[in-house]
């Protein structure tokens, strides 16, 4: 009985080993099964980007001058076109200086006929003395008329051409006067005109901020404006990647108000000066198919394809040890067993996976990760169908 249970022990003893030497070797030694990159044709290259709708061509509005507003002819929603009357402020007041103007330009009239008038007759009188000293001065060399008379005349000749010269200036003074009033009249009139707002462009009224009756403040806004035609999306991207944007590149938009519609653009403007504080760069994207309701400041999220690689095998980021400037190093199954390559990735695809542009000649690139990989160890690859 004794014997028998010993004998049970040593079977139980014997089974516990060769189980734990099994579970040992299978841990060491059995081959892993591990997945193996993917070569892949026409590859799209793309970038990620948020923004925002915005516009090329958008403007605040507002009268140069302040009153009431007597007249609202947009709202909100409303299309426009260049030259339209969007509001008129009270032009009353302005309407009087504007007359009052008018009337100085006839005063100014008058008073410059006044001046000729006089002018005229300063330069008939100074010619009658004229005439008269020569004849004194003639008489006085013949010796007809005396000296004293002679030089009366010639005193009268010079405060005549005196008074003719005074008149002359009156005469300068007067039109200046006239082109004064003129001037005065034509600044009323355009401070007049600035009573009325009209659109700057065919444009769709955004927002207005004022309602009849109201007073509107000089250099207030009071419209804001957009050119339709100008609409495009503000998008920011990393710097990192802002070297594969050029301008033409394809776009694929989604709007936030429109999830599950995509629509096609191209990049118009790479701007010329990155965020200094986020390291993002601007770029600017115009939409082609978009609806025509579009939204100011509305989400948008862009994706623009850089480049397309004919053949292509990828490997994801997070299967790539040591990544610096391009190179790094990955897990590899050469001949069934695990060994480390060093190697050099190119273009990084929108889901993370970097373009193995070289060092995989001859092995298959190991995607997947086990905390029992080492160098030699025996592995099988899952085989992944090429595409």
């Amino acid at each position: 009985m004794r014997l028998r249970a010993r004998s049970l022990w040593t079977i139980v003893v014997v089974a516990v080993a060769l189980a734990a030497g099994a579970f040992v070797w299978l841990m060491r030694f059995a081959p892993i099964a591990v997945a193996g990159a993917q070569t892949i044709d026409n590859v799209p290259v793309e970038v990620f980007a948020l923004g925002t709708v915005e516009a090329r061509i958008v403007t605040r509005v507002g009268f140069k001058v302040s009153g009431t507003l007597v007249e609202l002819t947009a709202d909100h929603g409303d299309r426009v076109a260049a030259g339209a009357l969007l509001a008129r402020i009270d032009p009353r007041e302005q309407q009087a200086r504007a007359a009052k103007a008018r009337s100085g330009i006839a005063n100014a009239e008058a008073a410059l006929a006044v001046a000729e008038a006089v002018s005229n007759r300063a330069s008939v009188v100074h010619a009658q003395r004229q005439q008269a000293n020569q004849r004194r001065q003639t008489l006085l060399a013949r010796g007809t008329v005396s000296v004293e008379q002679a030089e009366e005349a010639q005193l009268t000749e010079a405060t005549a051409l005196a008074d003719t010269l005074v008149a002359r200036s009156e005469v300068t003074a007067a039109r200046a006067r006239l082109e004064d009033s003129r001037a005065q009249f034509a600044f009323e009139g355009v401070v007049l005109n600035q009573h009325e707002l009209r659109a700057p462009f065919d444009a769709l009224v955004i927002s207005r901020s004022r309602e009849l009756g109201g007073v509107a403040a000089a250099g207030e806004t009071l419209f804001t404006l957009v050119d339709p035609a100008t609409y495009w999306i503000l998008a920011y991207l990393d710097e990192a990647r802002s070297g594969l944007i050029a301008e033409g590149h394809q776009v694929l938009i989604r709007l936030r108000s429109l999830p599950g519609q995509a629509f096609s653009g191209r990049v118009a403007r790479i701007g010329l000066e990155s965020d200094r504080v986020n390291e993002e760069r601007r770029i600017y994207v115009v939409c082609q198919n978009c609806p025509p309701a579009y939204v100011l400041g509305e989400q948008a999220e862009v994706v623009v394809t850089a480049a397309t690689l004919a053949r292509a095998t990828l490997v994801p980021e997070t299967a790539i040890d040591e990544l610096v400037h391009g190179r790094g190093k990955v897990w590899a199954v050469d001949d069934g067993r695990l060994v480390r390559r060093a190697i050099v990735v190119g273009h990084r695809t929108i889901d993370g996976r970097y373009e193995v542009v070289s060092g995989h000649d001859g092995v298959t690139i190991v995607t997947s990760r086990h905390p029992r990989f080492r160098e030699g160890r025996s592995v099988t690859v899952d085989q992944v169908p090429r595409r």
